[in-house]
């Protein structure tokens, strides 16, 4: 059926990742001084996982790569870029669950400046299209990551990249492909999802191959 609608459309992919390891995960104790407490980096092994993961897509038509602004994913973004020799676009609505359990308030992130200093792939051309509250609920952070991949996917029409976190990787993964399939989203799992207009299918199911 899905062959059968699509047969004379080229079809394209929309590829969705979870950011590598963090460092917090490693080092707990790293949250307790740390000035920036919501916002941790990626370990050492998580860098790595970024590195293969940019050795897993390299060869894919990808033409855009979008980053949740945490700096996990930032830093997970900057070497698949470098493997495809793209810019990162910042979009907001592919940020953490902003959820009050989790953090007391809104997690203070990296200034621009810092940023670019760091990561000059970082388009600063890009305007997100959805800015998340705090508090979130889960609902609305699914609607929120649903939401900004059905605005993306309409507005660039070539194959493309974004790199999220848990909870706004399965929203967007959800919001395409429809329904509320359970996804299990481990750290640098990767999705694939075909189709164009509005079917798609999903193609690769958190394949972790690439670190293998």
């Amino acid at each position: 059926m899905f062959e059968q609608q699509y047969k004379n459309i080229e079809l394209r992919s929309i590829w969705i990742a979870r950011h590598a390891n963090r460092l917090d995960f490693v080092h707990p104790e790293w949250f307790n001084t740390a000035p920036k407490r919501y916002d941790p980096p990626l370990s050492s092994d998580g860098l790595f996982q970024a590195y293969r993961l940019g050795q897993r897509l390299k060869d894919e038509p990808i033409k855009y790569i979008f980053s949740s602004p945490f700096l996990r994913t930032i830093q997970t973004a900057d070497r698949i870029a470098e493997a495809l020799d793209l810019t990162i676009k910042i979009e907001q609505g592919l940020s953490e669950w902003l959820n009050p359990q989790w953090m007391t308030k809104i997690p203070e992130l990296n200034y621009p400046e810092f940023l670019d200093k760091k990561y000059p792939r970082l388009d600063r051309h890009y305007v997100s299209k959805i800015s998340p509250q705090y508090p979130e609920t889960e609902l609305q952070v699914r609607q929120r990551t649903a939401e900004t991949i059905k605005q993306l996917v309409t507005e660039y029409h070539e194959d493309m990249l974004l790199i999220g976190h848990s909870a706004s990787v399965e929203g967007a993964v959800s919001g395409l492909i429809g329904g509320n399939m359970p996804i299990k989203v481990p750290l640098c799992s990767l999705f694939k999802i075909v189709g164009d207009r509005d079917i798609w299918q999903l193609e690769i199911n958190g394949d972790t191959s690439h670190l293998q």
